[in-house]
């Protein structure tokens, strides 16, 4: 599929290198571009001179869609469409990132949230060709596509039906969360822009465990997370187990934040955030070899997002520390000491450094309590005992002729539970007694 890239910014140069990526990581193929600086026209979003251009470059590359890297309303896609030759498709920055949200979509839950973004992307298109059809207008809407009266309804309809499916989805998981809570694990969640190295980060800090192992104790998790130099790899949500020091943690990978967003399209992937929201710890995955004030604002917008509704402390991890010097690692760390006062810097691919963001992790998640437990020797001890081995870090237990004491240390849930236990365990002694 052959395109033309467009871009328009207020002054300045444009910068057309994401769109392009875009573009590609969608599956087009870029055969020319169009920059224009000045303000935006509100009929057409470039110059009107500007758009003939774009038309002749249709015309001489046989391109079969154009893609603006700027938001175009309704109006202005019906007025390019009106321009450009028969048959050409007009798409602009959010339905590009929505077509390749739709082409990685495996899950339920991500396949529901890329229609809910469609869905909410195409109702004031709706609207105006209803506005178009009433003023009789040229047949066919150009850009936006037949008229349908009754689509407005149907679009409010689904966008309702699949919001309650949505919080269906989310209540099952926020179970499942919890009880994995209870069990003894810590829930650490990556999050981060789109190719910051979360992936990578992923599998690194799970490289310790066999897939199978975490298969065998989660089978509803993921075994693995793709690592690939390709945006929007990991829509949804990919989870692993890791071992660090005593404790027991699940990590979960989510998808990228993604720059210049609008408001519905950040509305329909929220819940994909959820699993950062009610994490134990957040580590703010950062690409440490852009240009520092591209990490400046890609920091102020996740910290934006993640203090909207998260508790949990959040590390700034500074990745892909090899390609850059360490000079240049340490004037970053210098700009950016206000937004990551204290980060850790590493190299997921190189596995450099890694030790001390697993030390640093350990830190930042809730202190284990220790604990003494003298357990009544009964027919249902020993699975109490075993069950501790699990989800604690067991330090000694001592057999008695009528009883087992047992030390260890754990999360407050799991001191909790085991008091409750060992209160069970005696109640039923004293009842056989």
């Amino acid at each position: 599929m052959n395109t033309i890239i467009v871009k328009r910014v207020d002054s300045g140069t444009p910068d057309t290198s994401e769109i392009r990526d875009l573009a590609r990581a969608a599956g087009y193929t870029v055969v020319g571009e169009v920059t224009q600086s000045r303000r935006a026209d509100p009929a057409l979003q470039i110059g009107e001179g500007k758009a003939e251009e774009l038309a002749a470059l249709v015309e001489e590359t046989d391109a079969t869609t154009v893609i603006f890297d700027n938001r175009l309303g309704p109006y202005q896609t019906y007025n390019l469409g009106k321009l450009l030759p028969e048959g050409v498709e007009v798409i602009d920055r959010f339905t590009l990132i929505l077509e390749i949200f739709g082409q990685r979509a495996q899950t339920r839950k991500a396949q529901l949230q890329v229609e809910l973004a469609e869905l909410r992307y195409e109702l004031p298109r709706a609207e105006a060709k209803t506005s178009l059809a009433k003023r009789e207008e040229h047949p066919g809407f150009m850009g936006l596509g037949e008229y349908d009266e009754s689509r407005e309804q149907d679009i409010k309809a689904q966008i309702s039906r699949i919001k309650d499916e949505l919080e269906r989805i989310e209540q099952t998981e926020q179970h499942r969360r919890e009880r994995r809570r209870d069990s003894g694990f810590d829930l650490v969640a990556l999050a981060g822009y789109t190719n910051a190295g979360k992936s990578t980060l992923l599998r690194r800090l799970a490289a310790d465990l066999e897939v199978s192992e975490n298969e065998d104790l989660h089978p509803d998790l993921d075994a693995t997370a793709e690592s690939k130099d390709k945006l929007f790899t990991t829509l949804g949500t990919t989870t692993r187990r890791a071992d660090i020091d005593r404790r027991d943690v699940l990590v979960t990978d989510t998808v990228g934040f993604i720059s210049d967003l609008p408001h519905w399209l950040v509305e329909s992937f929220k819940s994909t955030l959820d699993s950062v929201y009610r994490a134990d710890l957040v580590l703010l995955v950062v690409d440490v070899s852009e240009p520092i004030d591209e990490i400046h604002e890609k920091l102020v917008t996740s910290h934006d997002t993640l203090y909207e509704r998260n508790e949990a402390p959040i590390v700034t991890v500074l990745n892909k520390i090899d390609q850059v010097s360490d000079e240049e690692l340490a004037e970053k760390r210098a700009a950016l000491s206000s937004l990551a006062p204290n980060p850790v810097a590493v190299s997921a691919k190189e596995g450099q450094h890694i030790d001390r963001l697993l030390e640093r992790i350990d830190e930042e998640l809730p202190d284990w309590e220790e604990e003494r437990l003298l357990l009544p020797m009964t027919d249902d001890t020993m699975s109490v005992v075993s069950w501790l081995h699990d989800n604690a870090h067991v330090d000694d237990v001592t057999y008695g002729d009528e009883d087992v004491v047992v030390s260890f240390e754990a999360r407050p849930a799991i001191v909790s539970q085991a008091r409750s236990r060992a209160s069970e365990l005696r109640t039923a002694a004293a009842e056989s007694a």
